[in-house]
């Protein structure tokens, strides 16, 4: 498409010039530009990132500090130079273009930052080197100069960033772990205060720009399942594994497990809800530490899962290999791996599918009938209005069967080269077990037996099938399934074959039927 056909399709008259410059041509007109004019650049964005970013450096201080600020922010005299440009979005409300920067600057950046005991450091942040994409929106255009109402500049993605930490006049080494706890402050002040989808919005002319804010566009439902081969990080017994998980940007919104003590296959089974603003690019992040007491956790591994992989309404379960650094895709030692359900609710789509998180206000038939016998109609419409005005709590109730259908594949456990296998399901919530038949002398036993269980809380609660091999005095451990009752709530009925955990090998074939029976009770 040549410069004249993109002015015909994107522009009116009074779209900005360099619009529908070639790429070369925007690349040097904006870096030739942008040079001229960065020395009032600097002054005017760096008091712009020091009043952005200093409040999230707050947020962030390590727990070793008492106060964390800057104390000079200046950009210094290099400009950046941009290195790639692309028009996302062009019409007559609105420009979106994308800027690759590379910048090898010479900052002049000091953070003043005071211990608990009272001492006070400059610490200098310096050698920054930097490349990033930066999202611009220039919206709406207008008829006058400059042609647009304000300008809305995010960090789309950061591809490096490096910098060096120095106290003026001292070793920042005097302090153990200072410099970790201050490199990583400053990554999550980046983050969270600067990185997309947070934007920074710049009025140029008087007016409404709160459609260019960030607002919420759904919610993610995650249940927490367990987690299976964790690091052992304790000399004497087993880590004491608790997660973190979260998405940015206001990493203030953290939820954190229960801890597991002395287990390194710890099974959490905890749900969690997080608002999203941009599925489109936010991710998940899950984090598993070793807790150590009066002592700082120790990072056991980490993960994270991109909402766009996600289909709004379909629960996904997926198993994520934890590694020691998110940044760094060198990483293959094996760490564990963690148990995830995910499901992503748009705003708007709430009709379409059903939701088994989502609080209900609505009186049951029951609650209904109870209410409208004693005092008539009026009255009942008077209470309904009352409950539905509490905060309510989802109980899932139901009769939940399974059928045990069969073992593929299961590992050799006698010295005969067989195995005698049966399977033991059970409730973890009320402990509740049902036991299969034995199947002698088989490694792919038929079973085809079906067992019900009564739940009173189905979201709360899990299905645990672990198989085992049946001897005469003993019975020989071989592996397991755990599965929530989250997809079983949704379909109403699935079947699938699932690998054992704990066994080399081995898949067992269940079918899970769901009739629900919910009721509703108030909390405080």
């Amino acid at each position: 498409m040549t410069v004249e056909d993109s002015r015909h399709l994107l522009a009116p008259e009074y779209y900005p010039s360099w619009v529908v410059f070639s790429q070369r041509q925007k690349l040097n007109w904006l870096n030739s530009h942008l040079t001229k004019i960065w020395p009032y650049v600097n002054e005017a964005a760096s008091e712009l990132i020091k009043s952005s970013v200093e409040p999230t450096l707050e947020q962030y201080r390590p727990i070793i500090l008492s106060s964390l600020k800057f104390s000079k922010f200046t950009l210094g005299t290099v400009a950046p130079q941009f290195t790639g440009v692309s028009i996302l979005e062009s019409d007559s409300s609105g420009i979106t273009m994308e800027l690759e920067m590379n910048w090898d600057g010479n900052p002049n950046i000091v953070l003043d930052v005071k211990t608990r005991l009272g001492v006070s450091l400059p610490v200098q942040v310096k050698d920054i080197g930097f490349t990033g994409v930066f999202r611009l929106i220039f919206r709406p255009l207008v008829e006058e100069l400059p042609c647009f109402g304000a300008v809305c500049y995010s960090l789309r993605q950061k591809k490096k960033f490096d910098f060096k930490l120095k106290v003026i006049g001292g070793d920042i080494t005097s302090i153990p772990g200072l410099s970790g706890a201050l490199e990583d402050t400053i990554h999550n002040a980046i983050e969270d205060s600067i990185t997309w989808p947070v934007r920074k919005i710049v009025p140029i002319l008087p007016g409404d720009y709160s459609d260019l804010e960030l607002k919420p566009s759904g919610t993610l439902e995650v249940k927490l399942v367990q987690a299976k081969g964790l690091t052992n990080k304790d000399f004497i017994g087993k880590s004491d594994p608790y997660a973190e998980l979260y998405i940015r940007p206001l990493r203030d919104r953290t939820k954190t497990s229960k801890i597991i003590s002395n287990d390194l296959n710890p099974i959490w089974n905890e749900h969690y809800e997080f608002v999203v603003e941009d599925a489109s690019t936010q991710h998940l992040y899950v984090k598993i530490y070793d807790d150590e007491g009066l002592q700082a956790s120790e990072l056991l591994g980490c993960a994270q899962v991109q909402l766009s992989e996600l289909e709004p309404g379909k629960v996904k379960d997926v198993w994520l290999k934890l590694v020691k650094d998110l940044d760094v895709q060198r990483d293959t030692k094996y760490r564990g791996e963690v148990h995830l359900e995910l499901l992503y609710c748009p705003y708007g789509m709430e009709n379409s599918f059903t939701n088994p998180f989502a609080k209900k206000v609505e009186m049951t038939t029951l609650e209904r009938v109870l209410k409208s016998s004693g005092n008539g109609i009026a009255d009942a419409a008077q209470t309904e209005r009352e409950v539905s005005q509490k905060k309510r709590e989802v109980i899932v109730r139901g009769v939940l069967s399974v059928t045990v259908i069969s073992a593929e594949d299961l590992p050799v456990v006698d010295l005969m080269g067989k195995a005698d296998p049966f399977v033991v399901l059970t409730m973890k919530k009320s402990d509740t077990k049902n036991k299969t038949r034995v199947v002698n002398e088989n490694l792919n036993p038929e079973w085809n037996q079906t067992f019900d269980f009564v739940v009173e809380d189905a979201l709360h609660d899990m299905l645990i099938a672990e198989v085992y091999d049946h001897d005469t005095f003993r019975k020989e451990y071989i592996g397991r399934c755990i599965l929530t009752l989250t997809r079983v709530i949704l379909e109403g009925e699935y079947r699938e074959c699932f690998p054992l955990d704990g066994a080399k090998s081995g898949r067992l074939n269940l079918s899970l039927k769901w009739v629900p029976q919910p009721i509703y009770r108030d909390s405080q």
